[in-house]
């Protein structure tokens, strides 16, 4: 079992969930990759891509969850737009950012391929997570990506934009799902 943690603009910070999940992950002795995204301030897609690229290259796909949040969801779409070789287990993209608008403090990622075939072909299992009350990703949003590519919701109940303000430090639920303790992501 392997992981592949991805974060958003400006990264997570010690207090989110997902660097209290990758110190989780290798406390149980499993290979859990969190890498510093290049300029994570002010990201490039080309400079992002290129990292998730060997990142992938130095983990077992049919073993390896992919873990998004927020720009890290759009950086998984767009390298499920490129026909990625081998896919991995599973994708699980919580709170993507707003897929159209393009935003000045990150260039080029909007706006997003929604790319349903891609998103098949890259990861065995997608999963969408989101929350009711999400700023960057309204509820209609987030229904029209799963629409687009073919995937499921999960639905957080007011968690925000599902990061430390939401109230999203330590995430036992997501931690069990994944290591597949627990069938179904609960809260």
């Amino acid at each position: 079992m392997a992981f592949l943690i991805l974060h958003g603009l400006e990264g997570s910070g010690p207090e989110h969930w997902q660097t209290w999940l990758a110190g989780r992950l290798r406390q149980r002795g499993l290979a859990a990759s969190y890498p510093s995204l290049p300029d994570a301030e002010h990201p490039r897609l080309d400079r992002w891509l290129s990292t998730l690229g060997s990142e992938l290259e130095r983990l077992p796909p049919a073993e390896t969850t992919v873990l998004c949040h927020s720009l890290g969801s759009l950086l998984w779409l767009h390298h499920a737009a490129r026909a990625p070789g081998v896919p991995v287990a599973r994708a699980v993209l919580v709170a993507p950012a707003q897929p159209d608008e393009d935003d000045p403090q990150s260039p080029g990622f909007r706006p997003v391929p929604l790319d349903r075939d891609g998103v098949a072909a890259a990861a065995g299992e997608t999963l969408l997570v989101c929350s009711t009350d999400d700023p960057w990703c309204p509820p209609d949003t987030s229904r029209r990506i799963a629409r687009a590519i073919g995937v499921e919701i999960h639905w957080l109940e007011g968690a925000g934009h599902v990061n430390t303000d939401g109230g999203y430090g330590p995430w036992p639920a997501l931690e069990e799902w994944i290591v597949g303790a627990r069938r179904e992501l609960g809260d």
